[in-house]
């Protein structure tokens, strides 16, 4: 496995042993570009697919927030003139990602890049770990090249949120090392979620099991700021959850039973058709515009899921 600290990386974990000199030596007004490594960013750009796009958090007439629009506003509040746009399309695999939305990215001229992709390769019967952290790795590459400060974070195991994913969870090891190596080889910054267990508390997913809820959107933007070493981020985004009850075997096999036909046979259905759930759409924000709007506050946690 990679060794925590690679060569030009900085990978942050909520319980890393060095985390916390990492973000002082960030927050150094001494250190090479320090007005920036502060927090004071004029244009982010944020790549993938409907994780990054924020589905799980919102809809409707109010539309889709998510983590990037939350950390964008963190962000704003320490660089009011912040511009943000979000390239992210749901169902897009790391081929397309990068693709479609490099190219665009890289001619804004972000001075801060999100890149997370790689989940909707996971589920596909056909999976090349070499060729998905390859994509991220070539996306890695080109941003920070360009002069952009990039981030990225790692996939929880899937098989503790849907036990039915569970075929899929040594994948989802494996992208998460190679995602953290290919990170260090680029001074990418990592937001490495997987090994904490506050990450796979089923309230901070959605009902569907694969995008977060909006108290899950919340954690990964304040994972993203702690490791970025935002002014105001913390460690809290780490810390388990208040305690619950787990629901009876009765209400969690009603759950199961519910899941399967709102979501899993639909799913498969679009898989056996070809299709994609990102089919027919576009970017949700295309260009940089300014972050209007107070900082979204973090969510309560919902009910018992069951």
């Amino acid at each position: 496995m990679p060794s925590d600290e690679g060569p030009r990386g900085e990978h942050l974990s909520g319980d890393h042993p060095g985390g916390e000199s990492l973000v002082g030596e960030r927050l150094n007004g001494d250190h090479p570009g320090g007005e920036r490594l502060r927090g004071r960013y004029l244009r982010y750009v944020a790549l993938g697919d409907s994780q990054t796009e924020g589905v799980g958090d919102g809809g409707g007439v109010a539309g889709l927030r998510g983590w990037a629009d939350r950390l964008a506003e963190h962000l704003a509040a320490a660089g009011p003139d912040l511009r943000y746009a979000n390239l992210a399309v749901r169902g897009r695999v790391a081929r397309q990602v990068r693709a479609e939305q490099l190219g665009p990215a890289l001619a804004l001229r972000p001075d801060l890049a999100t890149v997370v992709a790689g989940v909707n390769d996971l589920l596909r019967p056909k999976f090349d770990a070499e060729e998905v952290a390859g994509h991220l790795e070539a996306m890695f590459a080109e941003l920070t090249a360009g002069g952009a400060r990039v981030l990225t974070l790692t996939f929880p195991d899937v098989a503790k949120i849907a036990p039915v994913a569970r075929p899929v969870r040594g994948r989802v090891f494996d992208l998460n090392d190679r995602i953290r190596a290919a990170a260090a080889r680029h001074g990418v910054v990592v937001a490495d979620l997987a090994p904490l267990p506050v990450a796979t508390d089923p309230r901070l997913w959605g009902e569907d099991r694969l995008h977060a809820s909006p108290l899950g959107h919340a954690r990964i933007a304040a994972a993203a700021a702690y490791a970025l070493g935002l002014p105001g981020s913390d460690d809290s985004w780490a810390r388990p959850l208040p305690p619950w009850e787990p629901p009876s075997r009765l209400r969690a096999a009603g759950a199961e039973v519910r899941w399967a036909a709102g979501f899993l046979g639909p799913w498969i259905g679009r898989r056996l058709r070809g299709r994609s759930s990102g089919d027919g759409r576009t970017a949700k924000r295309p260009e940089l515009l300014p972050v209007a709007g107070a900082p979204v506050p973090v969510p309560a946690p919902g009910p018992d899921p069951a």
